[in-house]
């Protein structure tokens, strides 16, 4: 049986005849499993032994990668400090949840924030970030991490991967396509819980899945964190950006510190995955006091004949950027705003964008949901940037406290 794991070899072994499916080949039942979504097969396992011999298997991750229509769509959600909470995936096709096992603990160290999730292909990562740890002094001053984690969808397991040569929170971060490869640019130590300090830098790195390695590159032209990093071109010629972020800060009477928000961006062009070494500035993507900073962005890939969709959520208005005349263009406004001071979470998935928030109004799917004692409901405003067209859709929270998404992380999964 080619899809069971190393770890069942026994049963080949002993010649135990084991049916997925009565009644039809292993190897057509294994591939009909396989198009089942993903945020099923935890509770599948359970359905007999033969089922959990093949949804804890390598070779069932490798049957839905070899045919991408199988592939699930999930958003990971990240509450607060992986270390210590769960994160869970939500498929917004079923309405289902499943939770991930927490990273790793670190006794000494607590806090974690700031950090960036991100995938690529049967892997989960969470790089860097801000946190307390006890081994230092102050203890009541937070640092910068190094630490990188990684999560393997075929073991259902995390483990640690080589650290970034300086550690960082609130970067840019993005994945080279098609390479392996993950660039991180930028970033700071600035924690949650401190409106404005922490130190800034300008290096950046590139990880190779493959050699579980670093390697540095040109830094950025400034200091830079609290920036977005993603990808634009396609094939041996591609561009990262680099956009908005804070450097210097100033004080106000000398006593508040105060960010000064970049309005710019800044280009590495990369020939076959590798940075050129060179940067170049893209000059202010708006006026003087038409907008104090960049709001939260996301990127659709392939938006537009190749080129990829930058959208920003700015409050209750969506905006998206025009590289050709390097500004900002209304593009939409949310249907159903939220009330005043409470933040939305913004990501794109599926080449739709979800604006997320808590169901706080009496509807009649907040009655039928109201009775379960966890973390509220939430309420995605789904928009489809190509119809123009809003959709919603509302599902229990599995979290046992409202979530902040201020301070919580949200990253896609196709798996």
């Amino acid at each position: 049986m080619k899809f069971l794991p190393q770890s069942c070899s026994s049963i080949d072994e002993t010649q135990t005849s084991i049916t997925l499916i009565p009644g039809l080949p292993n190897d057509v039942a294994a591939l009909l499993l396989s198009f089942l979504p993903y945020s099923h097969h935890h509770r599948l396992k359970s359905t007999c032994k033969s089922w959990r011999l093949f949804f804890s298997s390598k070779t069932l991750i490798s049957l839905r990668f070899t045919h991408p229509n199988s592939l699930s769509h999930l958003l990971c959600f990240f509450p607060q400090d992986p270390l210590i909470s769960s994160p869970f995936l939500f498929d917004p096709f079923s309405l289902s949840w499943c939770p991930l096992p927490p990273m790793p603990c670190n006794p000494h160290v607590y806090g974690l924030c700031n950090f960036t999730p991100i995938s690529l292909g049967p892997h989960l990562y969470v790089i860097g970030g801000s946190l307390f740890d006890t081994r230092s002094y102050p203890i009541d001053r937070p640092s910068s991490s190094s630490s990188a984690f990684r999560f393997d969808f075929h073991s259902s397991l995390w483990e640690p991967i080589s650290p970034m040569l300086s550690p960082r929170g609130s970067f840019a971060c993005a994945t080279v396509p098609d390479s392996g490869q993950i660039l991180v640019a930028g970033g700071g130590s600035r924690h949650t819980m401190f409106a404005a300090a922490g130190s800034r830098m300008s290096s950046v790195e590139r990880y190779d899945v493959e050699r579980d390695e670093w390697v540095a590159l040109d830094g950025l032209p400034r200091f830079r964190a609290g920036c977005v990093g993603f990808f634009v071109g396609n094939g041996e010629k591609r561009e990262f950006w680099v956009m908005g972020g804070y450097g210097e800060s100033r004080t106000i009477s000398g006593v508040f510190p105060v960010d000064e928000y970049y309005r710019d961006a800044v280009v590495m062009e990369l020939r076959n995955g590798h940075g050129s070494g060179r940067w170049r500035q893209i000059g202010d993507m708006w006026e003087e006091g038409e907008r104090r900073r960049l709001g939260k962005i996301v990127v659709i890939e392939n938006y537009n004949h190749g080129q990829p969709g930058i959208f920003m959520l700015d409050g209750d208005e969506f905006l998206r950027y025009e590289m050709a005349s390097n500004r900002w263009v209304e593009e939409s406004s949310i249907p159903r705003k939220t009330p005043l001071n409470r933040s939305y979470g913004f990501v794109a998935l599926n080449r739709e964008l979800y604006v997320i928030s808590f169901l706080k109004t009496e509807s009649a799917e907040a009655r039928r949901l109201r009775h379960h004692k966890k973390g509220g409901s939430l309420y995605m405003q789904i928009y489809n940037p190509e119809q123009k067209t809003w959709r919603s859709l509302v599902t229990r929270s599995p979290f046992h406290h409202p979530m902040d998404f201020d301070t919580a992380a949200i990253c896609t999964v196709r798996i």
